[in-house]
């Protein structure tokens, strides 16, 4: 394959294999397509807001940004992916799912609770802080120093952008597989 075919397979592969190694191999393929819209999602909206320093940018009704670059948007790909994991779970051992609240001792149902809690906003944080201090920075370094000295640091975006879609699908694969197995 050729052009277009050739980059859909390379990422398809990419992001097969990201649910292979966190998922297991048993039961990885009918997660691949969450996995992989998780990751190109994250993976466009960072680039979009890494190579167009949007900040710039003034309009009436506000500004332009990365999608990831709104916490709305980032504890909704959160929140989807706990749904994801639940239903995984639930769908795999039905209502059994709920005796790992309890596994090996009852008196860990606080914490294993409070976990289910914690994943959620620790996945959203992280990307929206990533993204945001990006485009901050860039941001001010190109209002103080206009041409030559954001290039580095937009980069540094696109590099750290992608790095974050990666982070992103690797650990909702790993919750998925914790609550397969």
């Amino acid at each position: 394959p050729t052009g277009v075919r050739n980059f859909q397979e390379m990422i398809l592969g990419f992001t097969s294999d990201i649910a292979k190694n966190n998922i297991g191999e048993s039961f990885y393929r009918p997660w691949v397509p969450f996995v992989t819209t998780i990751f190109l999602f994250i993976f466009v909206s960072n680039w979009s807001g890494a190579i167009v320093p949007w900040k710039l940018l003034e309009l009436p009704a506000g500004e332009l940004a990365a999608p990831t670059n709104n916490i709305n948007t980032t504890v909704a790909l959160s929140l989807l992916t706990s749904i994801a994991y639940f239903g995984g779970g639930l769908a795999k051992k039905g209502l059994g799912y709920f005796a790992r609240y309890v596994k090996p001792t009852p008196i860990l149902l606080p914490i294993n609770i409070l976990e289910d809690f914690t994943k959620p906003l620790s996945l959203s944080f992280r990307l929206f802080g990533n993204v945001l201090a990006d485009e901050l920075t860039v941001a001010v370094l190109t209002f103080l120093v206009p041409f030559v000295v954001p290039l580095p640091i937009m980069a540094l975006g696109v590099f750290a952008g992608s790095i974050q879609a990666l982070i992103f699908s690797t650990l909702a694969s790993a919750y998925i597989h914790e609550a397969l197995e």
